[in-house]
């Protein structure tokens, strides 16, 4: 059996794991985000990589990262919380630390593949996963295979125009209006708070205890999230379309997303739209980091 140090990077927690090859977990936790540079950054995942070793052999180290992550020269693109993750070879200097072979991904397509491997998606060729936070993120896989993009944009569904494009430059974006941050802000303006005040719990509270004006702005904020699906459905025409994170787990979610995209149907289309919450929950961006390395490094076949 091989064993492996696996990590899951975030603006705020830096979630760790030791996984076997099929993906089971043996110990997991999770630490701060380092905030003063990149040095500290490499230490927590050498000390970590060392703690597991005491015990198990490590075959490598997986990594799931924000940003637009180059699987193959190992930098990392655009921008993201993490600023000094940016400009430097991660792949590089982690081996130099470490000794071992490192393989990383971009966070929103190790969801993606985690479906794929030993979740919702499994045995389906074509698929998108589409992940809600406080932007919209995603995964686009065709062939079993994902598609990262000539400029590593692959995926970025939450950039795609939504509305009032009309009457700006640019307009609004699928992140700006259906991401639990857009309806944060819809929400703050609608009640003349401050966006700081609300979060996605708190919100929801609100309308199930009747607030019509929250009511409102989530009936908006579906029908929003079902228009993106939509076109994204016709578009790419995949054989599923999945829905993550931590706003999925909310009851009824999925069942009012499916009904809005029942209702958008035109009468002379055999095609019928749906949605799918994903199997995995905090754990995917681990798994699926995970999978990329053993497909990257040919320990496990295509599935």
């Amino acid at each position: 059996m091989d064993y492996f140090a696996v990590f899951d990077v975030g603006g705020s927690a830096i979630k760790y794991s030791l996984m076997d090859e099929t993906g089971a977990f043996l110990e997991k936790s999770s630490v701060a985000t380092p905030k003063d540079g990149l040095d500290s950054f490499l230490d927590i995942i050498d000390s970590t990589v060392k703690n597991f070793q005491k015990n198990h052999e490590i075959s490598g180290i997986a990594l799931s990262m924000p940003g637009a992550v180059d699987v193959d020269s190992g930098f990392i693109k655009g921008i993201t919380a993490i600023e000094y993750i940016h400009g430097p070879n991660i792949k590089e200097m982690i081996q130099e630390r470490t000794q071992l072979r490192v393989e990383l991904e971009n966070d929103a397509n190790c969801a993606g593949l985690a479906e794929g491997w030993i979740g919702a998606a499994k045995g389906i060729k074509d698929y998108i996963c589409i992940i809600i936070g406080t932007g919209i993120g995603g995964a686009l896989v065709l062939d079993q295979k994902i598609r990262h993009g000539k400029n590593l944009f692959g995926g970025e569904f939450g950039y795609m125009l939504l509305e009032d494009y009309l009457n700006q430059p640019i307009g609004e974006s699928w992140s700006a209006l259906a991401a639990t941050g857009g309806l944060i802000i819809q929400v703050a303006k609608r009640k003349g708070l401050e966006p700081a005040a609300l979060d996605g719990r708190k919100i929801f509270k609100m309308a199930d205890e009747g607030d019509q004006e929250v009511q409102d702005e989530i009936e908006k904020f579906m029908k929003r999230l079902a228009v993106g699906i939509y076109n994204l459905q016709y578009i790419i025409d995949p054989e599923k379309i999945l829905i993550g994170g931590a706003i999925s787990k909310r009851e009824g979610l999925i069942e009012q997303i499916n009904e809005k995209l029942k209702l958008m149907k035109p009468n002379h289309e055999c095609l019928d739209i749906h949605v799918e919450p994903c199997r995995f929950g905090n754990d995917s961006n681990l798994i699926g980091a995970l999978y990329h390395f053993l497909r990257r490094t040919a320990n496990l076949s295509n599935q």
